[in-house]
């Protein structure tokens, strides 16, 4: 097991078998010690936080598996805060695709002089590149074409499997009373035939989530969708 990459919330390891093997930490990204899913840097440690985000990947990516929709998932261990996937090849150099149901975080600060706070949104599709140092600029279908990191037909894939999986995981959360306000997801191209599936992981770390009008920490909306 070689080490190829350490992130703000996994680390990644090559398996000698060729798949990859993605350790969870308890790192949760935010600022200034408060947890925000939208932000590029580790704000902070939730001890418990990386099991948190296993346990609910494991359980959305196998749910994804029932219904057909292609993700990398192969098996996970919660003790172990691991889980093995398939080998993916990523769209440039990262791209980050946000489905919006309601007006909140980065979307708000940019387009507030349109929309009010928790304003109802469609299924908003955005993309932005992951890019740290320059604070994950959003960026069009024109100019994702037009560079090269994906084709017209790819966007398109990428948008309707968003949208699929995004009501996916909104239905099912709703089955808990929990509202989806967004989530965060990470597709690549698997497999010798190159099929877009959905990689990463789907956690509480990747979503802003309530109930009641409550906001629910990863470690929270953990606890209340996967309880007896």
């Amino acid at each position: 097991m070689r080490l190829v990459y350490s992130g703000k919330t996994k680390e990644v390891y090559a398996l000698e078998d060729g798949n990859y093997l993605l350790k969870f930490k308890d790192d949760v990204t935010g600022e200034n010690g408060v947890f925000d899913p939208g932000a590029n840097t580790v704000g902070l440690t939730m001890e418990g936080a990386g099991r948190a985000g296993l346990r609910l990947s494991k359980y959305f990516f196998e749910l994804l598996e029932e219904k057909g929709i292609p993700t990398h998932y192969l098996e996970a261990n919660i003790e172990e805060a691991t889980m093995k996937v398939k080998p993916a090849e990523i769209f440039g150099k990262g791209l980050e695709v946000i489905c919006r149901y309601r007006a909140v975080g980065s979307f708000l600060r940019r387009y507030g002089a349109y929309v009010e706070e928790g304003q109802p949104l469609d299924a908003f599709v955005e993309i932005t590149l992951k890019d740290d140092a320059r604070q994950d600029p959003p960026i069009s279908e024109d100019a994702l074409v037009m560079l090269g990191i994906l084709t017209a037909e790819e966007y398109k894939i990428l948008k309707d499997m968003t949208r699929k999986i995004g009501e996916i995981i909104k239905t099912e959360l709703a089955k808990k009373g929990i509202e989806l306000y967004d989530i965060k997801f990470e597709f690549g191209r698997v497999g010798e035939d190159k099929q877009i599936a959905l990689i990463d992981e789907i956690s509480g770390g990747n979503m802003r989530a309530y109930k009641n009008g409550i906001y629910l920490e990863p470690l929270e909306l953990e606890k209340i969708v996967l309880e007896a």
